[in-house]
């Protein structure tokens, strides 16, 4: 499994050949706008999280460029789909085994409309098992006692966790929610893409350090393998 970080909350996942692309916002963000070309991404499916626009901006572009199916609550979904897009619905609670691993929708805390106010359903994340890898995608979501949930059904390898604070989670309690759902590694993402959201990158490793953690801050189009 090979993740590629490509800034905020956007992923490029790697797995048994298939591209799992996750909330691709890259034209709309000053970070990495002018470091990835969203012409040239693969996808064969897209994850979206939630409505908000930092999650979604480029969803449609590079659905109808590659022919992605589109991952998402219900009402997500169908709001693709009525643009002609695949779509795949899911909601909180529920898995579906597809042709590279088994993904479940599970709850974030957060809010979820789309730029013209529009309900965007509930928020959520997505636990992916493939290649013998399990990783957790929480999304946008406070600290929730939820998360205790997640493993008991399943052994992660590594947690995808907002650490900015302000709009999500901020570090201290993303070191609470690792311990959580029982993931010591731990990937930061939904951070310093705009002022609300800046953070101290040596602080922050400081802290997941001191608390026996791995907290990987990944560089615009940097990648890991799992």
């Amino acid at each position: 499994m090979k993740i590629t970080f490509y800034g905020q909350n956007t992923l490029g996942i790697e797995i048994k050949g298939k591209h799992i692309l996750v909330d691709p916002f890259i034209s709309g963000n000053p970070l990495s706008k002018d470091k990835v070309d969203i012409n040239s991404l693969k996808a064969d499916y897209i994850f979206l999280t939630h409505a908000h626009q930092d999650h979604i901006l480029d969803a449609e572009a590079i659905a109808k460029n590659t022919g992605a199916i589109i991952v998402s609550n219900f009402e997500i979904a169908n709001h693709y789909e009525a643009k002609g897009i695949e779509v795949h619905p899911m909601n909180h609670g529920g898995s579906w085994k597809f042709e590279f691993g088994k993904v479940k929708y599970v709850n974030a805390i957060h809010t979820s409309s789309f730029a013209d106010g529009s309900y965007g359903g509930q928020p959520g994340g997505f636990v992916i098992e493939g290649e013998h890898k399990n990783i957790y995608i929480a999304g946008d979501t406070a600290l929730t006692m939820d998360m205790k949930l997640i493993p008991m059904h399943t052994k992660l390898d590594l947690a995808i966790l907002p650490i900015g604070d302000n709009f999500t989670m901020g570090i201290d309690d993303a070191i609470i929610a690792s311990d959580f759902v029982q993931c010591d590694k731990v990937l930061g993402v939904h951070y310093d893409t705009f002022g609300y959201i800046e953070i101290d990158h040596e602080e922050a490793k400081r802290k997941f350090y001191d608390a026996n953690k791995d907290l990987m801050l990944l560089e615009i189009g940097e990648s890991i393998e799992l």
